[in-house]
């Protein structure tokens, strides 16, 4: 079997666990907000509160891939989870009740179940790619199949459930992590050694220092690209005012982002792995800064925006996980605590999101901007968020990277 061959076998899963994410991420608090009456500050609340407990478990979960990778029970447990994940999913966008109190209730819970699920996956798939090893050409590339088959994902997320409605879109989830699992069936495993049934400890992890650093960095990017997201649906309705081309500007930023998939592989090669993330975030930097001027029907200058901070968004995929493998091998725990890393990686994202929540949905609010509003200070405030704030974060995050070892 060919190298992309194994890469894409191994990275077939990423689409199904893309799709669920953009939901969760970019439809659900307008969806929550707009269909059932929820305050955007409850919402915000809520995703901060279920966020921050599901990072806890993060940790936990990449210890337990640590001991389950290349063993015979690991997709046993992967396919428990994926049930959970897929039933959690439905019943989150087809709520059984009515009413704020118990609709934030019913969605805690199911979202509860969604992220725990949903982490138990993501953090036991990142860490098999860590675990088969490689120099950075190598993790590079298989980080880039998964991604790229995550930008699938996405893209049919971003339109599936406006075109078809949540009942198909959450059968074409179930479907997809079938075919995910059945494929990652047939991709190399690493193999089990006796060494390897332990974690490291947690002390080990954070006394890696350049591990402590490169999360900084991610913490701080991936805040900047989890506001806009957050955002999103609120910016192109009131900001905008152009609510029928969501589907349009969501598929140009993705499918931008998969283009440019092979571009930052050869940057790797040519200017190595730092060097070409902090490219990526500048660009992204510039677009974010033309978005703040945008005016309503602004669509064309949007679409463009779209498609150059999807073009950064390449390097954000391919990018942080492939020098985070790097970092674990040059410590000296390859083979042995992949999970471990990515467990505190993974709780890490979950941070960003926490935050981005905490930050995006009360800071408009309380400056002003309502959903549905034409208010002029209202959409300032909106416009403030959305675009000029991620770019301050992205700046720092570029800054830090640099004292990253190459």
């Amino acid at each position: 079997m060919s190298s992309h061959a194994a890469s894409a076998r191994y990275g077939l899963l990423g689409a199904a666990l893309a799709f669920v994410a953009l939901p969760l991420h970019v439809h659900l608090p307008a969806h929550y907000a707009t269909h059932h009456g929820v305050p955007l500050a409850a919402l915000g609340a809520l995703l901060l509160a279920v966020r921050g407990l599901d990072a806890v478990l993060d940790p936990w979960f990449g210890r337990w891939a640590d001991r389950s990778l290349g063993t015979p029970r690991l997709l046993l447990q992967l396919s428990a989870a994926a049930v959970l994940l897929a039933a959690g999913f439905a019943a989150l966008f087809a709520p059984a009740v009515a009413g704020t109190p118990a609709l934030l209730a019913w969605a805690g819970l199911c979202l509860v179940a969604c992220y725990g699920a949903y982490s138990l996956l993501s953090i036991t798939h990142q860490a098999w790619a860590a675990r088969l090893g490689g120099d950075e050409a190598a993790q590079t590339r298989l980080v880039a199949w998964r991604e790229g088959f995550a930008l699938v994902g996405v893209i049919v997320a971003s339109v599936l459930p406006t075109a078809a409605g949540w009942g198909v879109t959450s059968s074409v989830l179930a479907g997809a992590l079938v075919l995910g699992l059945l494929v990652l069936r047939s991709a190399p495993t690493p193999p089990v050694r006796a060494e390897q049934q332990q974690a490291a400890p947690r002390v080990a992890v954070w006394g890696v220092a350049a591990f402590r650093r490169l999360l900084a960095v991610h913490l701080l990017n991936g805040t900047a690209a989890a506001i806009p997201a957050t955002l999103l649906v609120f910016f192109v309705t009131d900001r905008l005012q152009t609510p029928q081309d969501q589907g349009l500007y969501l598929a140009a930023y993705f499918l931008a982002a998969a283009a440019s998939l092979p571009l930052w592989l050869r940057l790797v090669a040519w200017m190595g792995g730092v060097r070409t993330w902090q490219l990526g975030m500048g660009l992204a930097v510039l677009a974010f800064c033309s978005a703040a001027v945008l005016r309503p029907g602004d669509g064309t200058a949007f679409l463009a925006i779209c498609i150059g901070s999807g073009a950064a968004l390449g390097a954000d995929l391919a990018l942080p996980t492939a020098l985070l493998a790097g970092v674990v091998q040059r410590a000296g725990y390859g083979g042995q605590a992949e999970g471990a890393f990515f467990g505190w990686w993974h709780a890490a994202t979950k941070l960003n999101l926490a935050l981005a929540a905490a930050l995006a949905l009360p800071l408009p609010q309380a400056l002003g901007y309502t959903p549905g509003t034409r208010d002029a200070a209202g959409l300032t405030a909106l416009s403030f968020t959305y675009a000029l704030l991620p770019c301050v974060l992205k700046l720092m995050a570029v800054a830090l990277l640099h004292g990253v070892r190459r």
